[in-house]
């Protein structure tokens, strides 16, 4: 990846809708070199594709939490069952298994705390091979990939 690259790729990140045009403009390229080169930062999986940012009010999940996952044993059937079983989960936005501890760090959300403690309580709590649940919730946000 060259500067020009980096420049296309900041320009998607910030804006994923922008038209080839408009994105040629900003970069200083004429728009067949520019297409060109989105085209192959996308069939060289740097570009691993668009999606739009959507309120999680707005579609019930504005409640999100932060769960660190410990498990009682640390073999491989525990940590496959775990992350099927985590995965199924509609309230699970994103599963990260870490290395040390926690074993699993679980972003989760709901549309409120009672929604969460059921999740907790009813899902979260019954999957095989948990040990220890600790939940976070956010008390601001200072900074967030999101613009």
């Amino acid at each position: 990846m060259d500067a020009i690259d980096r420049r296309i790729v900041a320009e998607l990140e910030f804006d994923g809708r922008l038209s080839n045009v408009e994105l040629a403009d900003r970069i200083g390229l004429s728009p067949a070199p520019c297409l060109r080169r989105v085209r192959r930062l996308e069939s060289d999986g740097v570009i691993l594709g668009y999606s739009a940012r959507i309120d999680p009010g707005a579609t019930g999940r504005g409640f999100e939490v932060v769960l660190n996952v410990d498990l009682t044993r640390k073999d491989r059937a525990t940590f496959e069952a775990f992350e099927s079983a985590a995965a199924a989960f509609d309230e699970v936005t994103e599963i990260r298994r870490m290395f040390g501890l926690p074993d699993y760090v679980l972003r989760v959300a709901t549309d409120s705390i009672e929604s969460y403690e059921l999740f907790l309580s009813t899902k979260m709590g019954d999957v095989p091979g948990v040990d220890k649940l600790d939940s976070h919730i956010t008390m601001k946000l200072i900074k967030s990939p999101v613009r």
